[in-house]
C-alpha cells in the first residue's frame, strides 16, 4: 500500500521558493504571506487556493489544515548583520514568537517542523536567542536539530542559513541521526550548541558536485549599461580588485559581482573572484542590489543582475513566473530560500521522517497537544 503523501504548511512563504523546493514530493495544503507583491509571484506559480494574505498576528492555527511538516522562514531583518541585530525580542524577527502561539493552537502537532533564517540567529544576542527557540520547542515535545547550508553546494551563490528541524519526541530518528558534529554542523553551529543538552545531530548525504557556475548561467546577451555609468562603476572598485582584474587574459569570459560598499566614508564596489554570485538580499534587508562585471572578446562591461537570473541563482525554474517589475522580482528572490536546499531537506529528512510518522499508529494520541498546553 502507497504510503500517503505528507501534506505541507508554509508559513511566511513569500514568493514560493520553500513550496517550490517541496511540491514534488509533498501537498501544499496551506500557506501565508502579509506581502501583496510577493503573494501575486506565489499564487501565479502555485495558485490561491491554499493561500492566505496577511499577517502572522492575525492568523489562528484552528483554522489551518493539519500539516505533517510546518517550515516557517520567519522575518531575518532584526538577526541579520545588514540589520539592527535586535534580536527575537525586535519587531520582524520576534514573529517567531507570534508563530508559536499559532502552533500551540493548530489542533494536531506536525511531525516536523523546519525553521529558516541567517546566520545571525546562532549568535544573535550572545546565542541566547537561539537558547530561548531550542527550548520553546523542547517545551512542546520535539527534539531538535540546527544545520548550517550553504547554497553555493547546490547553486552558484553564497547564501549560507541556518536550518533547525525539530521532530516529535516519541518518533524513532534514529537511522537520521549521527553521534556527533558532522558537514552540517560547521563553527558556528558547534558553538552555538555547546551550552545545550539534547542536541540531535541530523545526517544528510553531501549534496552531488554543482554542475553550474555563476559564468554558466547568466545571460551574456542581456543589456549593459551606457559607457558612463560603467565608467563610474568602474572607478570606484577596490584597488586590490582592480590589479586582478587587470591580469585577466584579454579574451577570456569571465563575471565578477560585486556589491557597492561604504569603506571609511567612501563608495567602493567590491568584488568576488570565485565564479560565484554573492548573496542575493532585498533593500529591506540593509543592503543594495547586485552589480556584474562582465568581460569578454570585446572587453569590458557592466550592468545589474538581471531578475531571472537572480530567480536561477536561487534554484527556481526558468519558468517559473515572476513580476514585471525588476525592484519587487529582485526583492522577491533576495528574500527567498533555495529551491534545491529544500528540496534535499525533504527527501532526506522530512520524507523519512514523516514514513517514521505513519508508521507510528499506536502513538497517534500523541500527535495532540498534549492537554497542560491547552489549559
Amino acid at each position: 500500500m502507497k504510503a500517503p503523501t505528507p501534506s505541507f504548511v508554509d508559513f511566511f512563504a513569500g514568493s514560493g521558493l520553500v513550496t517550490q523546493g517541496a511540491k514534488h514530493a509533498c501537498v501544499p495544503v496551506w500557506s501565508n504571506d502579509i506581502c501583496p507583491k510577493k503573494a501575486a509571484i506565489y499564487q501565479a506559480n502555485h495558485g490561491d487556493g491554499h493561500f492566505h494574505l496577511g499577517s502572522i498576528e492575525q492568523v489562528r492555527g484552528t483554522e489551518i489544515p493539519m500539516g505533517d511538516i510546518v517550515w516557517a522562514s520567519f522575518p531575518c531583518q532584526d538577526l541579520s548583520l545588514a540589520g539592527k541585530m535586535g534580536g527575537l525580542a525586535a519587531s520582524r524577527s520576534g514573529l517567531f514568537w507570534e508563530w508559536l502561539r499559532v502552533l500551540d493552537e493548530m489542533p494536531e502537532k506536525p511531525a516536523v517542523i523546519a525553521l529558516e533564517n541567517v546566520v545571525g540567529l546562532l549568535s544573535a544576542n550572545g546565542g541566547e536567542d537561539f537558547r530561548l527557540l531550542y527550548q520553546a520547542l523542547r517545551e512542546r515535545s520535539y527534539k531538535v536539530g540546527p544545520m548550517l547550508l550553504d547554497a553555493r553546494h547546490w547553486v552558484p551563490q553564497s547564501r549560507p542559513r541556518v536550518f533547525v528541524v525539530a521532530v516529535q519526541d516519541h518518533l524513532d530518528t534514529s537511522h537520521l541521526e549521527d553521534n556527533g558534529p558532522n558537514w552540517l554542523h560547521p563553527e558556528p553551529v558547534r558553538k552555538a550548541i555547546a551550552p545545550l543538552d539534547d542536541i540531535v545531530f541530523w545526517s544528510m548525504p553531501r549534496p552531488r558536485k554543482r554542475a553550474k557556475s555563476l559564468t554558466d548561467l547568466i545571460d551574456w546577451d542581456a543589456p549593459v549599461f551606457e559607457k558612463a555609468r560603467a565608467d563610474a562603476l568602474f572607478s570606484i572598485i577596490a584597488p586590490s580588485h582592480r590589479e586582478l582584474l587587470d591580469k585577466l587574459p584579454r579574451k577570456q569570459r569571465a563575471v565578477f559581482p560585486g556589491y557597492r560598499r561604504t569603506r571609511h566614508g567612501k563608495q567602493v564596489l567590491e568584488l568576488r573572484f570565485d565564479d560565484l554570485s554573492g548573496c542575493l538580499r532585498t533593500a529591506e534587508g540593509g543592503s543594495s542590489r547586485q552589480f556584474l562585471l562582465l568581460h569578454d572578446q570585446s572587453g569590458w562591461s557592466a550592468r545589474l543582475i538581471t531578475p531571472r537570473e537572480a530567480a536561477l541563482l536561487m534554484g527556481a525554474p526558468r519558468t517559473y513566473k515572476l513580476s514585471t517589475s525588476y525592484n519587487e522580482s529582485y526583492n522577491a528572490m533576495g528574500d527567498a530560500v533555495v529551491v534545491p536546499v529544500v528540496k534535499h531537506l525533504v527527501d532526506h529528512l522530512f520524507l523519512p521522517i514523516c514514513r517514521a510518522s505513519q508508521l507510528a499508529v499506536p502513538q497517534l494520541v500523541a500527535n495532540k497537544w498534549p492537554s497542560m498546553m491547552a489549559s
